[in-house]
């Protein structure tokens, strides 16, 4: 494959990383976490125990992860990543979208953890799978590091700071 390719397939996937997060921190989460309420009455209840929180400001955490997958996309279209590097890069990316989840619920699991006397973990399994595949990912990145260090200790042009194109320039 090449690398832009590796890249756009692996920044969809960051996108849909991204996507099902948000959806478990603001969707399926709170409505685990208080069953039989709609979602409508646990945000008035937040609004009520003065516990609301700005769902942008989760949004907002979980779109780091797009952003690095972009910049993949750019890298790799400028032949500056190998496609090994590329997918190393994603799986890196995805690695760390279970910090990014972390930092996103942390308020909010907090927020139906005071205004309902509760746990403020996960009520539903959405966390438990992204946390899953992150780990998952971080395997794959590793394998991918060794791999393109392998072949650019065997002069193939895809080792540490060799992109498709030669040496990526010092900055």
């Amino acid at each position: 494959m090449k690398p832009v390719t590796v890249a756009v397939l692996g920044g969809l996937a960051v996108v849909l990383y991204a996507a099902v997060a948000a959806l478990q921190i603001l969707v399926w989460n709170p409505l685990a976490a208080v069953p039989g309420a709609s979602l409508v009455e646990i945000s008035g209840h937040l609004d009520d125990t003065g516990e609301a929180f700005s769902p942008w400001s989760v949004l907002a955490t979980l779109l780091v992860g797009p952003v690095l997958a972009l910049a993949s996309v750019v890298i790799a279209a400028l032949g500056r990543l190998s496609a090994v590097w590329c997918g190393a890069a994603v799986c890196a990316v995805i690695a760390a979208g279970a910090l990014g989840y972390f930092g996103a619920a942390f308020i909010p699991g907090m927020s139906l953890a005071d205004a309902y006397g509760i746990s403020g973990g996960d009520h539903a399994p959405g966390g438990l799978v992204l946390c899953a595949v992150s780990a998952v990912a971080a395997a794959g990145a590793i394998v991918f590091a060794v791999v393109a260090a392998r072949r650019g200790a065997r002069g193939a042009g895809a080792g540490a700071g060799v992109g498709a194109r030669g040496p990526v320039p010092a900055l």
